[in-house]
């Protein structure tokens, strides 16, 4: 049988609850065998304003902690490690992963918010020869359903209740010395404490 496979990329910066959820439910609605977290090589993509300059390595072993208890998860470098430009992009992690995987079908998981700008992407038209997206949403976010209608049809929203946890809301809460418990699983809450994340 021809192998499911998603890929969820994202900064997480931290990874929290509502990625693991998200992963969690997509992996169950389109029957996936795994869900492999990519974390981005740099912390500021170009199209976020709003993060902080943690280090790929930081945002890489949380997301490890974080997934290491579900055994439908997995954690991939192959963004983290790949030399040349400051920043990743999702047309050369399809191909990596095309290339690992040349029989599976592929799934990529990202936030809707991409919408705003999606189609300025690297190689944006070559992207669903790679792969199927699944964009995921908090309840009652403002989708362009009319922008979404002009797009490839590969392309599905999944709303997830628990995405109203946010990284930039985990952060501020980190800055301002407010608690993260149960918005990032517990490893992230002792990571970021020891290792004096998201702090002036």
């Amino acid at each position: 049988m021809t192998q499911r496979i998603g890929i969820m990329g994202g900064t997480f910066d931290p990874i929290h609850n509502g990625h693991l959820v998200a992963g969690s439910e997509v992996r169950a609605k389109y029957d996936l065998d795994q869900v492999i977290f990519v974390p981005t090589k740099n912390s500021q993509p170009r199209f976020k304003n709003d993060v902080s300059p943690i280090a790929g390595e930081h945002r890489y072993l949380m997301t490890v902690i974080a997934c290491a208890s579900n055994p439908d998860f997995q954690v991939s470098r192959v963004d983290i490690d790949r030399p040349g430009d400051e920043y990743t992009y999702t047309i050369d992690t399809l191909r990596s992963f095309r290339e690992t995987y040349p029989d599976a079908e592929l799934f990529f998981i990202t936030g809707a918010d991409i919408l705003v700008d999606f189609e300025t992407w690297k190689d944006f038209n070559q992207l669903f020869d790679y792969a199927k997206f699944v964009l995921v949403t908090r309840p009652g976010a403002n989708i362009d359903w009319e922008h979404l209608a002009t797009l490839p049809s590969e392309i599905e929203v999944l709303e997830i209740p628990a995405l109203a946890i946010s990284s930039t809301d985990v952060r501020r809460r980190v800055q301002i010395g407010l608690p993260i418990w149960y918005l990032v699983p517990d490893g992230i809450v002792q990571y970021i404490s020891k290792n004096h994340l998201y702090t002036d």
